[in-house]
């Protein structure tokens, strides 16, 4: 039997999150995608459980860097975008964060990424926005897959380390905040089971 999800992190949930944004500055450049994915536990090995995901409406006076937009192909303004204001979203991500702490009777969340610093600097700087006067997420801890792909398989390259640890990968769905989220979560997940067999955690 698998050690409980409280213990095997210090007592921190792992949720994987991807965002997708029109640049790199978090106090200036819009949050315009954002996943979180819940993992469990299902016959002994880490599962993804379920993901969530919103379109996210620029705050106003945000900046559109032309050149993020290209990189991710998201149109801010796109009538099927059906966006929702940052509030919206932080809150349909953060609800079931919570629903899921108090389940497994953890004391914090801790955000799981491919270069999570960026990850959780968005969230944190969305957040202080509206106002949110509590997150889920641990304050400056994070997994980082991109240094776990490079211990487990040499890779550090998301699209890389997924392929190397004999996921697929579609090229063409990239830079998706769900896309992204749910293979970096299947690159933590293959990692730690992995690891977890190696050394014996039970």
């Amino acid at each position: 039997m698998r050690v409980p999800i409280n213990r095997r992190f210090r007592g921190f949930l792992p949720v994987v999150v991807d965002v997708e944004t029109a640049g790199f500055n978090p106090e200036r450049d819009a949050l315009l995608e954002v996943a979180a994915v819940l993992l469990k536990q299902k016959n002994d090995q880490w599962v993804r459980e379920e993901t969530f995901f919103s379109h996210v409406q620029p705050f106003k006076g945000a900046n559109l860097e032309q050149s993020a937009l290209d990189f991710t192909g998201i149109d801010p303004f796109h009538p099927f975008r059906f966006a929702v204001p940052e509030a919206e979203a932080l809150e349909s991500i953060f609800a079931p964060i919570w629903i899921a702490l108090k389940k497994h009777r953890c004391s914090r969340a801790i955000l799981v990424g491919h270069n999570p610093s960026f990850d959780l600097s968005f969230i944190k700087a969305a957040a202080e926005r509206v106002g949110f006067k509590r997150s889920p997420f641990h304050q400056f801890s994070t997994f980082d897959t991109a240094t776990l792909g490079g211990l487990a398989y040499g890779q550090t390259v998301l699209a890389r380390a997924v392929q190397a640890a004999g996921i697929e990968w579609d090229g063409s769905q990239a830079h998706s905040a769900i896309y992204d989220a749910e293979r970096t979560a299947e690159l933590f997940c293959r990692i730690i089971n992995r690891w977890d067999m190696h050394i014996g955690i039970q």
